[in-house]
């Protein structure tokens, strides 16, 4: 398991998870998918690699995701990135001011995050989008670091059960008072940690296929953050 205990800034936290060689099975997959490359993307230089957090470094609000898409994150470099679930997830955060620009297409296009950093529980695109207990743990001391070092943390959106569990058990790890039972997953319910902990808030992931079947709207997506926002003072 990484130990990044010793690192002093969100920046080496990131330069630790770029070098990440922990899970075999994930390294041989994320490495063999940016060597195959699909159709489309032939062209393309594939990243191939762990993804670091993005955004603020002394963010105000921490985001939880899964795990990068084999050819979202894994080709673009970025979380969230190059695919739909990253043009849902930015369009939100540019509406409730998180964001300068809606769009997020490729490291170098002018966005920048204010007062949020986006993470996940896992780094690396795992196969069929499924991570063992193994992998996961593998990835916790990464979010553990980073919770402790975002010392203003006012509000987490977990995006998905995965990384709702994900983040809990990594706010733990970090010494931060849990609370006394586990606060139950369901899209917009938000629970306040205790011990002036931040306010945890559960949201449907934005894949496809709760997007495209209307289990997650736009709107829907808009009342988390607005809510973060209102969380952070901003």
């Amino acid at each position: 398991m990484p130990d990044v205990s010793d690192v002093a800034s969100i920046g080496e936290v990131q330069e630790r998870v770029v070098a990440c060689r922990a899970c075999p099975r994930l390294v041989e997959w994320r490495e063999e998918t940016a060597r195959v490359k699909r159709r489309m993307y032939r062209e393309e230089d594939y990243w191939g690699r762990p993804l670091a957090a993005f955004g603020d470094p002394d963010a105000r609000l921490l985001i939880v995701g899964l795990a990068p898409a084999a050819h979202g994150g894994n080709r673009t470099g970025r979380m969230f990135t190059g695919d739909r679930s990253g043009d849902w997830l930015f369009g939100a955060l540019h509406r409730a001011g998180f964001a300068n620009q809606p769009e997020s297409v490729r490291p170098g296009d002018g966005l920048e995050l204010r007062g949020a950093l986006i993470t996940a529980a896992a780094r690396c695109a795992p196969p069929q989008n499924k991570l063992r207990p193994d992998e996961l743990a593998a990835c916790r001391p990464y979010i553990t670091r980073e919770v402790e070092l975002l010392t203003d943390l006012r509000a987490v959106v977990a995006l998905g059960r995965i990384a709702f569990d994900a983040f809990l058990r990594s706010y733990a790890a970090a010494g931060r008072t849990p609370p006394e039972r586990k606060p139950p997953f369901g899209h917009d319910v938000a629970t306040l940690l205790p011990e002036g902990g931040p306010l945890l808030i559960a949201c449907y992931h934005p894949s496809q296929q709760n997007t495209q079947t209307g289990r997650l709207t736009e709107p829907m997506l808009d009342a988390v953050f607005a809510r973060a926002r209102d969380a952070c003072g901003f």
